[in-house]
Parts: structure tokens; sequence; C-alpha cells
């Protein structure tokens, strides 16, 4: 119930029924594995629950259940706060990115556009990495992996 997935599973199934494939094209970002997986815990922790209808295809129906419907008002206001926020929270990862790249770059851990790792001591790993140098942006102070 910890995850993402999970929240944005159950404010999804809070509006109404929806089949698996219906989730899985309303939840941008998750792979049919993660959502089947996210499903079973969810039905599993007696959150959703999961009916099979006789045909053929058989059509699966998700639904909250009775206990999970008390969570409907907290998980609304977080996703109301995080689609109101969204915009402000991808400005500090890309700050935060900004400046993890550049400090690694003036640390020498980052050399003709190869990262190294904590693992290998700043030094690339023995795998095949991509090639490309690493350039300043024009009208950037900041250094971008150029392919």
């Amino acid at each position: 119930m910890g995850d993402k997935w999970s929240v944005l599973a159950i404010v999804l199934l809070g509006q109404r029924t929806h089949r698996f494939n219906e989730l899985h094209r309303s939840i941008e970002g998750i792979s049919r594995r993660m959502l089947t997986l996210t499903v079973r815990a969810l039905e599993r922790d007696g959150l959703v629950s999961r009916t099979v209808h006789a045909g053929v295809p058989p059509r699966v129906d998700y639904e909250l259940t009775e206990l999970s419907r008390s969570l409907l008002d907290p998980l609304n206001a977080l996703n109301a706060w995080a689609n109101a926020h969204r915009g402000d929270i991808q400005a500090a990862r890309e700050q935060h990115d900004h400046r993890t790249v550049w400090s690694q770059y003036l640390s020498g851990a980052i050399r003709a556009g190869r990262e190294g790792s904590a693992s290998t001591g700043g030094r690339p790993s023995r795998r095949r990495r991509r090639g490309g140098t690493l350039r300043a942006r024009p009208g950037s102070p900041s250094p971008v992996l150029a392919r």
C-alpha cells in the first residue's frame, strides 16, 4: 500500500469499477507486470476485490472494498496536492540532477562521457558503455553528455 502505483490504482478505482486494461491505460508509466503485482497485493490486503465473469475471453473487474473506501478522502487530497505541485516537483528534480551531474564532473567521477560508481572508486565499470563526450551546453556552465 506504500507505493505510488497502489495509490494511483486506489484513486482510479474510487471513481468506478475498472477492467485491467482500463487501469493500465489510465496509469501512465506502469508496466503490465507491475500493475498485476499491484492489484494482487491490494487484493491480498483486502483493499480491492476482483470479479471474474465467464465468457470468451473472460472479463475481470476490479473495484474497491468497503475497507479501502475509507482511504479515498486522504488519497484524493494527496492526489490533488501532487497534481497541483507537479511542476514544482519536476523543477526540483531537474535542479537536483543538474547539481549532481555537475558535482560528479568536478570531482572527476565523470570523464569523457563515462560515469563511475562508488563501487568502482569513480572508475568506469568493466561493462561496455555507450560512447559519448562531456560538453558544456552553449550558454550554460553545466556539462551534458553528448552522444
